[in-house]
């Protein structure tokens, strides 16, 4: 009388089946074949198997055994008929080794996709995330995909328009393939992109499936990285991807091969459609979004190059990307491509010089924004005031106040680095107020307050005012300190209190230069009016 249990079957080294040999071996023809070897080879009556890989692990070899041991019956749903289909294939549990046996019950069950319900199928899909390799290897995924690209497709007609070939029959395996659909004409694109709707009501559904699948989809329907030229395929990804992003379960989408297959898919999308249907801060949301997957050069290059082409429709906020991934607070380095990218396309042209005075005033007050970073470069700060052209600024006001806060929050740097951080002020472009808290600032090298203060003198000439006053005397005002470049550090630091109150003297010169060149018409009209004899220089005839 044989045992019964007489083999003993090691899933995946977690647990041990503990069957009867006849009974498992009755229907799967894989198990049998493998069974007969090893007798022949080690002359035992007891046997053991271990198995690994197994499609859907101990649980579909669970499904399997009660199969077999319920005489070939078994309930088959929609939430376990992928499980079955794939166990069946990899035991080989065929005709030939029994009547009706598991594999053809799973494709009688199959040839019913068609009628299948919306939320079937999604259970259905669902369900080969555990197994996805055996699933797509044996057919299955590409069967169940078509039968949800069919619902979306003719549930919204700017969805993948289909060729006439396609039918209820394309769920067969024959006819399951991705040269069964086909693109609207570019024409037709353009003419649906008005109409295709932010969010369509499959979105939220599908963003339940894992990346493999959503990619897989996406290769099925033949809209798969450079492919894509589908608008609401491209919003369901970013709609997808935004998820991910905001989901604790996935801890590192960057290091996810199918998650940087889909960012690349999506960008693909973004730039076949162009500006045409992204703002610039649609623009900005999208890079943000799919950076975080490892976007390629390519893909990021050309979206850079969409955001620079219209950056004076950007806003504060619209900068202020995160940088965390290189060490810093916000991602300077992408602002100065930004801004290099706006500047070599409308620098050149005179129509553009709003456009590019309107990006300077944003870009002065990034510069105050960032400025306290403890992690910002002088270089980096530099980079950021130094890529627009002089001509982008009619004041450099902001730039002065970025300098001042960047310095205050900054207090270590060496005096070297203050005079270089200096070195992007156009000191001819600074308002007088501006130039008279700079020569009064501490943190402002003594130097540069001086070349300001020079600056300000050149905009108001002496040379029309006679004054015998002392104080009036160009001696007394410090334009430049011969033995600047000479003396040590140190030796300059002693001299920064007196150099200060030189500086300052100057300052109240200059406001007295102001205040005398606005007196002067009034005087001159005084004076004509007191002596009207001087109003004429002809001769007095008799």
């Amino acid at each position: 009388m044989p045992k019964p249990c007489d083999l003993q079957i090691n899933i995946d080294g977690q647990q041990i089946f503990l069957l009867n040999e006849m009974v498992i071996s009755k229907y799967c023809g894989w198990l049998k074949k493998v069974l007969n070897h090893q007798k022949r080879r080690c002359h035992v009556t007891e046997t053991g198997i271990r198995i690994n890989d197994f499609p859907g692990g101990s649980e579909g070899f669970e499904l399997v055994s009660r199969f077999c041991y319920n005489n070939g019956k078994i309930q088959i749903t929609v939430a376990n008929v992928s499980l079955l289909h794939c166990s069946a294939v990899y035991l080989g549990m065929t005709e030939d080794v029994f009547n009706n046996n598991l594999l053809k019950q799973t494709e009688t069950f199959l040839k019913g996709i068609c009628c299948w319900k919306w939320n079937d199928i999604l259970v259905s899909l669902n369900s080969c995330k555990k197994f996805y390799t055996y699933a797509d290897g044996y057919g299955l995924l590409e069967k169940i995909i078509c039968a949800l690209a069919k619902i979306i497709q003719n549930s919204d007609a700017s969805l993948l328009p289909s060729s006439p070939s396609y039918s209820s029959s394309s769920t067969s395996p024959e006819n399951n393939s991705a040269k069964r659909f086909s693109f609207a004409s570019k024409a037709t694109q353009e003419k649906i992109k008005s109409t295709v709707p932010r969010k369509a009501w499959w979105f939220d559904d599908l963003a339940t499936l894992p990346p493999n699948i959503i990619g897989k989809l996406f290769q099925t329907i033949g809209a798969y990285k450079e492919d894509n030229k589908d608008l609401i395929i491209t919003r369901f990804l970013l709609h997808y991807l935004k998820i991910a992003t905001q989901s604790r379960v996935v801890v590192n989408c960057r290091n996810s091969n199918e998650y940087a297959a889909l960012a690349e898919t999506a960008a693909n999308g973004v730039i076949f459609v162009g500006r045409m249907t992204f703002s610039c801060r649609g623009l900005f949301s999208v890079l943000r979004i799919l950076s975080k997957f490892g976007l390629s050069s390519g893909c990021r290059t050309e979206l850079e190059k969409m955001i620079g082409g219209m950056l004076e429709q950007a806003t504060l906020d619209d900068l202020l990307v995160s940088g965390h991934d290189m060490g810093i607070y916000y991602d300077v380095n992408l602002v100065i491509r930004l801004v290099r990218l706006f500047v070599d396309k409308n620098g050149s042209d005179g129509l553009s010089l709003q456009k590019l005075k309107k990006v300077g005033r944003f870009i002065d007050k990034y510069l105050r924004e960032i400025s306290p970073d403890q992690n910002l470069k002088i270089s980096k700060f530099l980079g950021v005031a130094e890529c627009l052209p002089d001509t982008a600024r009619d004041c450099y006001d902001g730039v002065y106040k970025a300098i001042d806060i960047y310095l205050e929050s900054h207090p270590t740097i060496t005096f070297e680095e203050r005079s270089r951080l200096c070195r992007c002020l156009n000191y001819s472009k600074l308002s007088f107020e501006a130039s008279k808290d700079l020569a009064k600032n501490p943190r402002i090298p003594p130097r540069v307050a001086m070349q300001a203060l020079i600056s300000q003198q050149s905009k108001i000439s002496t040379s029309d005012y006679v004054t015998d006053s002392p104080r009036m005397k160009s001696s007394h005002i410090v334009l430049f300190n011969k033995k600047a470049n000479r003396v040590s550090f140190s030796q300059e630091k002693e001299d920064t209190r007196l150099n200060l109150d030189r500086m300052h003297w100057g300052v109240i010169e200059l406001q007295k230069l102001r205040k005398m060149k606005g007196n002067v018409p009034k005087l001159l009209t005084r004076d004509v009016l007191l002596n009207p004899a001087r109003t004429s220089s002809s001769p007095r005839l008799c």
